[in-house]
C-alpha cells in the first residue's frame, strides 16, 4: 500500500507535468484537444491522490486544497460533457502553483519526522 508521502510525490508529478505543457496560455489550451485531455487526466490524478491521502494525513495538514482537489476530480470523472475549460484554466494557473507548495510544504515536514 502507497503511504502519504508516495501520494504527495505522485501529485507534484501530476502538478509538474501540467506545469510543464500550459506555457502557451489560455488560448493554446482551447485550441488542442490532446492538450486538454492532458491536463485533465494530470488534474484527475492530483484528485485521486487526494483522496488516497489518509486520515490522520488530511486531520495533521488541515486545508481545504485537499477537499477542492478531490471534488475538482470527482467533478471531471463523473460530469466530462460539462466541463468549462475556461475554469480549468483557472485551476491550473491559480490554483496549481499554491497547491504545489502546500503538497512541498507537507512533504517536507513529513520528511523530516516533524
Amino acid at each position: 500500500m502507497r503511504d502519504d508521502q508516495a501520494r504527495l510525490r505522485d501529485i507534484l508529478t501530476a502538478v509538474d507535468r501540467i506545469q510543464s505543457e500550459t506555457g502557451g496560455g489560455l488560448d493554446a489550451f482551447r485550441d488542442d484537444l490532446k492538450l486538454q485531455v492532458w491536463v485533465l487526466y494530470h488534474l484527475q490524478v492530483v484528485g485521486e491522490a487526494c483522496r488516497s491521502l489518509s486520515e490522520s494525513f488530511r486531520l495533521r495538514f488541515s486545508n481545504p486544497i485537499w477537499t477542492k482537489a478531490i471534488g475538482l476530480r470527482n467533478i471531471l470523472v463523473h460530469h466530462y460533457f460539462e466541463i468549462d475549460h475556461g475554469l480549468v484554466w483557472q485551476v491550473v494557473e491559480g490554483d496549481v502553483p499554491s497547491f504545489r507548495s502546500a503538497v512541498e510544504s507537507a512533504l517536507k515536514e513529513l520528511s523530516e519526522g516533524l
